[in-house]
């Protein structure tokens, strides 16, 4: 049995290295919206760009046919109002998002900035539930999208069609495998991807352009349609407006874009406060990709529209959700259309990976530093793992249906895009840039109009976003819950007069005496003294130093402790410090003095008077409450060991 057990105990071991592998490169402790990304490497601009680009391009593979399907021969006006919109509107936008929060954390930290408390970290896991949904749908509706593409390749048996839940569930096995093998490998995939597929896509537009152009009878039936079924400019254009909403699909990406920023190489003289090349690397991206992708709206909303009879659009036709891989295999031949309808599934498959990598960025920079998540969420394989599972879920779920999940992934980049309009809006009038306020605020009002139109028309969106809010709030109070007894502290300082207290103390016997002050008056002081040496019949000459804890934001989870020491009232010597809970800060400190001294501190509370069960809910909540047991059980779990551990004395 001592054998079976040392071979079984390795493999356990490597197991676990292998899955938690990079949390060792990381910071010990997640500094806010400032920690760095799981990997280190930074790559050219261009390079990320084709990162973010490959959900962002990928939406040619079905936008055009949405467009056809939503608004008919309406499809330019409606098309170029989109253009316009991103141009005008989310590019701004996003520009701005990526100078004011350079390390990856997007519109989300923007807005945090305005909340504090348990209401902020709510707002933040709200957003976050609008991220997931955006991020996880990206995931699976373009795998869903890939099977589709598959299923209608003339190449492809007819034996297997009707699998489509099973192959899109492999597609998402295999991004999944592409992220647990490294994130470099990401980015060569992507650059190759989006590369193939622009190219492939100049040859289809390309050829579809000259065909309009060298049959103006088309154009002619298409310009007649248009004004028969519209007629009055004006009204082409209100309709246009109107549809809209049902075309924000093709906004996705700008949110993915900021989100990657950390992968971005900068200047050598970038610093993580100010990383100017970064910015600017990033901006360079966000600009690009919407400037190629505007070309390729425009132009293949004609093409398709003109060449691509009506019904083919419709559910079932051979155009629906692949009208550029109809006028690839209509146009230019089926060996043609077979390596079109290839590249357009690889990169649809692949759109996944700037989603999975959006996700690997924020999740780690928020929910384990807030307590709502286990500290192997640091790790990027298994939160790989975790958002590959979620991922399967939907897909069996929705049983790989792009319509069926078409509403929630629109409310995700909608609802994502519009908290950036408003964090552009009010960072703007924060500095007092008015016009800039006034412009925000305007693009802001479109995207609030979008959403809620999006919202009334797809209330399933809503729904399916609700699931993963609610999710993600269940799993972060639980995760809170059990994180409790932590000690939560990544440092203590002590200043020069707190380690003259300690040092002095150290040479008899080291008592500390939990106070909770109120008036700092003489007689508060002496009171106390008076009463915890009646209780704990300890000399009332002896060396005793009171710590002062005051509260900060109990909502946060990990704090850095800065210790002052001051003498009151010519007699009493005085610890201060501030952290978001008492019992974690108290346990903290008494380790420190410990390790520092290497002597084992007294400390001495009073019962708190109440119900227990009260009390240890105000400690979760507000961080104060049933401070002595909270103390001492947070010191047995951080100290095994009882002949090293603080003595806590309770009266």
């Amino acid at each position: 049995m001592a054998v079976g057990t040392r071979v079984r105990e390795p493999r356990k071991r490597s197991l676990r290295d292998w899955l938690l592998a990079d949390t060792a490169a990381r910071p010990a402790r997640v500094e806010g919206p400032y920690a760095r990304p799981p990997e280190q490497r930074h790559h050219s601009w261009w390079k990320v760009m084709c990162l973010t680009g490959v959900d962002y391009f990928s939406t040619l593979g079905y936008q055009p046919g949405i467009a056809a399907l939503a608004a008919g021969a309406l499809s330019p006006v409606a098309t170029l109002v989109l253009v316009l919109v991103t141009l005008l509107g989310a590019l701004p936008v996003y520009r701005r998002v990526a100078q004011d929060s350079p390390h990856g954390e997007g519109s989300i930290a923007m807005l945090v900035k305005l909340l504090t408390y348990w209401q902020g970290k709510l707002f933040v896991l709200v957003l976050l539930g609008f991220a997931a949904t955006d991020f996880i749908i990206t995931i699976t509706l373009s795998a869903a999208d890939a099977t589709a593409h598959i299923d209608e390749n003339p190449f492809w048996p007819a034996s297997l069609k009707g699998h489509e839940v099973i192959i899109t569930l492999l597609l998402v096995a295999l991004l999944g495998a592409v992220f647990l093998k490294g994130f470099t490998e990401a980015i060569g995939i992507a650059v190759g991807l989006v590369g193939v597929y622009l190219a492939l896509n100049v040859v289809v537009v390309g050829d579809a352009l000259w065909r309009v152009l060298t049959h103006p009878t088309r154009v002619t039936d298409w310009t007649t349609a248009l004004t028969t079924q519209h007629g009055d400019p004006l009204l082409m254009v209100a309709v246009a407006l109107l549809v809209f909403p049902k075309l924000a699909l093709g906004l996705s990406g700008f949110e993915t874009g900021v989100a990657v920023m950390p992968h971005v190489k900068g200047d050598p003289t970038d610093s993580e406060e100010k990383p100017t090349g970064r910015i600017r690397g990033a901006r360079r991206l966000l600009t690009t990709a919407a400037a190629i992708m505007s070309v390729f709206l425009v132009t293949s909303s004609i093409v398709t529209v003109v060449l691509i009879p009506a019904e083919a659009f419709r559910p079932g036709g051979e155009a629906n959700g692949r009208a550029l891989a109809y006028l690839a295999h209509q146009n230019l031949g089926q060996v043609f259309g077979t390596v079109y309808d290839l590249s357009t599934i690889l990169i649809l498959w692949f759109a996944g990976a700037s989603a999975m990598a959006g996700l690997l960025n924020l999740v780690p920079r928020y929910l384990p530093r807030y307590g709502m998540a286990p500290t192997w969420a640091r790790a990027v394989r298994p939160l790989v793992l975790v958002f590959s599972a979620v991922a399967f879920l939907i897909t069996i779920i929705f049983r790989a249906s792009v319509d069926a999940q078409g509403g929630a992934y629109a409310t995700g980049v909608l609802v994502l895009i519009t908290s950036a309009a408003v964090a552009v809006t009010l960072s703007a009038r924060h500095r007092r840039q008015h016009g800039r306020m006034v412009a925000f605020g305007v693009i802001a009002l479109i995207f609030v109009y979008t959403t809620v139109a999006n919202v009334v028309e797809r209330p399933d969106g809503v729904k399916i976003a609700a699931c993963f809010i609610g999710g993600i709030i269940a799993v972060s109070l639980l995760s809170r819950l059990f994180r409790a007894f932590e000690l939560r502290v990544a440092t203590v300082e002590l200043d020069p007069v707190a380690r003259q207290f300690i040092a002095d103390c150290a040479r008899r016997r080291i008592r500390l005496i939990a106070h909770e002050s109120a008036s700092r008056d003489p007689a508060e002081y002496r009171d106390k003294l008076a009463q915890i040496v009646k209780d704990n019949d300890f000399p009332t000459d002896a060396d005793v130093i009171f710590v002062e804890v005051t509260v900060t934001d109990p909502s946060d989870f990990e704090t850095e402790l800065h210790v002052s020491g001051a003498v009151l009232h010519g007699r009493y010597r005085v610890l201060r410090l501030a952290s978001s809970s008492v019992p974690n800060a108290l346990a903290a400190l008494l380790l420190h003095i410990r390790d520092l001294t290497h002597r084992r501190p007294h400390i001495y509370f009073e019962w708190t008077e109440g119900n227990p069960a009260g009390n240890f809910l105000r400690y979760l909540i507000f961080g104060q409450g049933e401070i002595a047991p909270v103390t001492r059980e947070i010191l047995r779990r951080e100290e095994p060991n009882r002949s090293r551990r603080p003595h806590v004395h309770a009266g």
